[in-house]
């Protein structure tokens, strides 16, 4: 079996409704869905606040690959806009593989289109602290557990900035 955690986040549009559209989307694998978080934008101060959440997925049919094709079909579902001169940019969704698990051995790779786990997953609050909040022993392959991951000094600095919204539900989507 294939498990995947995905980071999904948005700050255009109805930012809820597309976090929920992903997730309707990616179901029948969706096995886990954490709580929403409200977060500053992430290298670009000049824009709207996300709405973000991660996702534990297993799907015995696909591939790490797949997983990825998968989040760029929920991005253009809901009218995401690359723009190449603004790599953090303003965005109606944005679905990051974090990491794969195929027969809970973590997959590793250095591929420029998917880089596993994410590059940048062990510095970012709005990550770690949904996915502790869903799976505290949870680790991060090549960073270690997410716990200790949440007390360094770079993590520490952004987490003053994730607001979680209990007043928002990805659960109900049906």
């Amino acid at each position: 079996m294939t498990r995947a955690l995905l980071s999904i986040g948005g700050n255009l549009g109805d930012r809820l409704t597309h976090l929920r559209n992903a997730v309707t989307r990616l179901n029948p694998a969706v096995v886990r869905v954490s709580g929403v978080y409200e977060t500053p934008p992430w290298g670009d101060a000049a824009q709207p606040s996300y709405l973000n959440a991660v996702l534990i997925v297993d799907d015995a049919t696909v591939t790490a690959r797949d997983w990825l094709t998968r989040a760029q079909a929920c991005e253009t579902a809901e009218g995401r806009v690359r723009d190449p001169e603004r790599r953090f940019g303003p965005r109606t969704l944005d679905v990051d593989v974090i990491a794969v698990w195929d027969e809970g051995v973590p997959v590793v790779d250095d591929d420029a289109e998917l880089t596993l786990p994410h590059p940048r997953a062990h510095l970012r609050a709005f990550v770690l602290l949904p996915w502790h909040a869903i799976e505290p022993d949870a680790v991060l392959p090549g960073h270690g557990p997410i716990a200790a991951l949440l007390d360094t000094p770079a993590v520490v600095t952004d987490l003053a900035g994730v607001t979680p919204r209990p007043d928002l539900s990805l659960e109900s989507m049906e």
